[in-house]
């Protein structure tokens, strides 16, 4: 009869001593998301296809040991005026934060700190990274099934439970149409451009359960697309975990924002707040369309 290998010898006497560690039957499962990407830009004949961007905006997805994190940034377009690529703001943003999550001393109850080394980045760089962005991030810390937020500007978030809005974000707007926005301007237009500070970003901490469905976009959706409606759909797709599912989905979301965007009839959320602003407006809005959607699974 062969000899046991040392590996086996150790793990039949593990076994006979009832080495505990071996197994965890009583673990408890830890949440994650289940995640898809859609969306368009505003521009097809402008606009080259480029992972992570949607024309002027931008998104990630990753992953660590303990957590899951979503993040969406809107180059704000006036940029273009000057010769500028908005695109390239939001893009650096949304690079340096998904990098930033694989780092050492990354917090995951902490995304706006994301947000702000990101930035500090960007203004560090020896060519000048022009132009403003907003921007929202999601954490989910599968420790504590808790999800954390830090949203600046009009990009935003939602999450629907049992049929209905449990959690959003709220727009965060200096005057109409013109949010919150990280930025850095050309030398000599610092006080003709807003700036605001990571540190102005909203930020949220929630519970989530298993089967909650999560909706992180730019406003390119919800500028478009009521919320009743968002609501409908994502309400069809709580506890789902099949991908194919979610991405059909995600892409009936995006298509239905740039269908509504293009609606010159259609009385927009854009127009309802414009008119709420004193500004004849009807119809969509046309723009960048980014959808990250999620559910949450064990």
């Amino acid at each position: 009869m062969q000899s046991l290998s040392w590996t086996t010898r150790l793990l039949t006497r593990a076994l006979r001593s009832g080495f505990s560690t071996l197994v965890e039957p009583n673990s408890k499962p830890k949440p994650h998301f289940i995640s898809v990407v859609c969306g368009f830009p505003k521009d097809f004949l402008q606009s080259k296809y480029k992972l992570g961007k949607y024309g002027e905006d931008s998104w990630f997805k990753t992953s660590t040991k303990d957590a899951d994190v979503i993040g969406v940034a809107d180059g704000v377009g006036g940029w273009r005026s000057y010769g500028i690529d908005p695109g390239e703001f939001s893009s650096f943003l949304m690079k340096t934060c998904e990098r930033l999550v694989h780092c050492v001393n990354f917090n995951p109850q902490r995304p706006v700190n994301l947000l702000a080394y990101s930035y500090c980045e960007l203004l560090e760089q020896k060519k000048p990274i022009l132009g403003s962005s907003t921007a929202c991030v999601l954490v989910l810390n599968r420790e504590n099934s808790t999800v954390y937020t830090a949203n600046i500007g009009d990009s935003g978030f939602m999450v629907v439970r049992q049929g209905e809005i449990i959690h959003k974000s709220e727009e965060q707007q200096h005057y109409f149409n013109t949010p919150f926005q990280l930025s850095l301007p050309p030398p000599g237009h610092g006080h003709n451009v807003l700036s605001d500070s990571p540190e102005s970003a909203d930020t949220m901490s929630f519970p989530v359960k298993e089967g909650d469905v999560i909706l992180v976009a730019t406003d390119g959706v919800f500028d478009n697309v009521p919320e009743k409606l968002l609501l409908d759909v994502l309400k069809e797709i709580e506890g789902e975990s099949d991908p194919i599912k979610l991405q059909m989905t995600a892409n009936t979301i995006a298509l239905m924002a740039r269908s509504l965007s293009f609606d010159s009839e259609f009385m927009s959320p854009f127009a309802i707040n414009a008119r709420r602003n004193n500004i004849n407006a009807t119809g969509g809005k046309p723009d960048d369309i980014t959808v990250v959607l999620a559910t949450v699974g064990m």
